[in-house]
C-alpha cells in the first residue's frame, strides 16, 4: 500500500500504456510523463513501440472470442497467457529504450476483449449487459513489479452503459478546442467518432462505435491472399467499386442503423456475416475488397449524417489508428465528408496517431489512480459518473 500511495501523491508520473485491439494485429506500449490531472492533465510522449504477437495466437484468440469455436479451457489459458506475454514486451521495451524500470509508476493495459455483449440479456431472473476482456491485471502487476491499472469496461456496464468506446474520454481532455467543432475518428478493428462542440464540458461529448473498421478488411485479405492485411490498400487499389454488393453489405449491417449510444465488435463483424453477404456471389476478390474498403468509409459518414450533423456540424476530423493509413479508405472519408470540413491525422494534433490508443490507457489509469470518474455517460448511456478501472498492486 505504501508504494500505491507513493504513486497517488505525486504530481507526475511515468506512465506505461498498453494497447492490443480488435484486430490482434500486435501490442502497442507507450510511456508518457503524465503531469496533473482532469481537464489540467499534460503529457509528453517519452517512447512507443510496436510489438508482434507470436505466430499462431491472433487465429487461436479469434477462434477463442466466438460462442461456436471457443473452448472456456482455452480462453482461461488465454486470460494468463496474455498477460505474460505483456509482461515479456514490456520487458523489451524498456530494455530497448533504456527505461530504468524502477521509474515507471503505473501501467495502464485494456486487455484483449473476447466477447462483448452491451445490450441486455435475461437469465435466472437477472437483466444485464456483459463484456469480457482478458489479460488479467493483476497478473500483470505481479509478472512486472509495477501497479497495474485495467479491466476499465466492467464499471461502466454495471451502471447501465455500454462500457464502450472510452477513448473519447482522452479526447475530451486532449482535444477540446474554444473555437472549432472537433471530430476524433479512430479506426482499428471497429471505427469509433466522438465529437466535441465547441467549448464543450464533458456532459456535451458525443462518441459511439460507427461500425466496422479495419475488421472486415482484413478477414477479406487473410481469406483470399493469405496476408494480415491490405497494405497501403494495394489489393483494393487494383478492384473496383461494385454498387450491388455495396447494396448487400448496407442491407444485412443492423449495427450502423441502430443510434446512440452504441458499441459492437467481433460478435457481429466476423466470418459468418461475410458469408452471409458473399453468399452466391462471384466478384473478383480485389473488387470484394474494395467494397468493404468503401462502405467501411461510408459506415463512418452515414453515422455522421444521420445522428451528429443536425446536431452539430463539425469543422475539423482528425483520424488515427490503423485506417489513418489505409490511403483508399482515407480518400473515400475525404470524398463523402466533402471540403468544407478540414480532414487530417492526429499528428497535426501533436499526437502520433499510431500511440493514440495506448497513450489514452495510460491516461485512464492516471485518472483512475486520481481518484477521478474517467467515463462520460453522455458517451456510454450509464446513469452516472464512475471510476473505472481496476487497480492491482504487485
Amino acid at each position: 500500500m505504501q508504494q500505491l500511495l507513493k504513486v497517488y501523491n505525486k504530481q507526475k508520473r511515468n506512465i506505461i500504456g498498453v494497447m492490443s485491439g480488435t484486430s490482434l494485429d500486435g501490442i502497442d506500449i507507450c510511456l508518457i510523463e503524465v503531469t496533473g490531472n482532469s481537464i489540467n492533465t499534460k503529457f509528453q510522449l517519452l517512447a512507443y513501440d510496436e510489438f508482434p504477437f507470436p505466430d499462431g495466437f491472433k487465429e487461436f484468440t479469434l477462434k477463442n472470442s466466438l460462442p461456436n469455436s471457443s473452448k472456456v479451457d482455452d480462453i482461461c489459458k488465454l486470460n494468463f497467457i496474455i498477460a505474460r506475454i505483456y509482461s515479456n514486451v514490456i520487458n523489451t521495451f524498456l530494455e530497448k529504450h533504456k527505461i530504468n524500470k524502477l521509474d515507471v509508476d503505473l501501467i495502464g493495459t485494456h486487455g484483449q476483449t473476447i466477447h462483448h455483449l452491451p445490450q441486455n440479456n435475461n437469465m435466472f431472473g437477472v437483466s444485464t449487459a456483459s463484456t469480457l476482456q482478458i489479460g488479467d491485471p493483476s497478473v500483470l502487476a505481479k509478472l512486472t513489479g509495477i501497479i497495474t491499472v485495467g479491466d476499465f469496461r466492467p464499471a461502466d456496464i454495471a451502471l447501465g452503459g455500454q462500457g464502450a468506446p472510452l477513448v473519447p474520454y482522452f479526447d475530451y481532455l486532449l482535444f477540446s478546442d474554444s473555437d472549432k467543432n472537433r471530430a476524433l475518428l479512430n479506426i482499428g478493428g471497429i471505427s469509433n467518432i466522438t465529437i466535441l462542440p465547441k467549448n464543450c464540458d464533458s456532459n456535451n461529448v458525443l462518441a459511439f462505435d460507427t461500425g466496422c473498421g479495419n475488421m472486415l478488411i482484413d478477414l477479406l485479405t487473410k481469406k483470399f491472399f493469405d496476408i494480415q492485411y491490405d497494405k497501403d490498400s494495394e489489393i483494393a487499389k487494383s478492384g473496383r467499386l461494385k454498387v450491388e454488393l455495396l447494396k448487400r453489405i448496407i442491407k444485412l449491417d443492423n449495427f450502423i442503423n441502430q443510434p446512440p449510444p452504441k458499441s459492437t465488435g467481433r460478435e457481429l463483424y466476423n466470418d459468418k456475416f461475410l458469408e452471409l453477404v458473399l453468399a452466391d456471389s462471384n466478384f473478383l476478390h480485389e473488387d470484394i475488397i474494395h467494397t468493404f474498403t468503401y462502405f467501411t468509409a461510408y459506415s463512418i459518414y452515414y453515422n455522421y449524417e444521420t445522428f451528429i450533423k443536425e446536431k452539430i456540424e463539425i469543422d475539423e476530423l482528425y483520424i488515427s489508428g490503423g485506417g489513418a493509413k489505409n490511403p483508399l479508405l482515407y480518400y473515400y472519408i475525404n470524398e463523402l465528408f466533402g471540403e468544407e470540413i478540414k480532414i487530417s491525422n492526429t499528428d497535426k494534433l501533436k499526437i502520433n496517431s499510431d500511440a493514440k490508443e495506448s497513450i489514452c490507457f495510460a491516461i485512464l489509469a492516471n485518472e483512475t489512480i486520481s481518484g477521478n470518474t474517467n467515463n462520460l455517460p453522455s458517451v456510454t448511456g450509464a446513469k452516472k459518473k464512475t471510476i473505472m478501472g481496476k487497480i492491482c498492486l504487485p
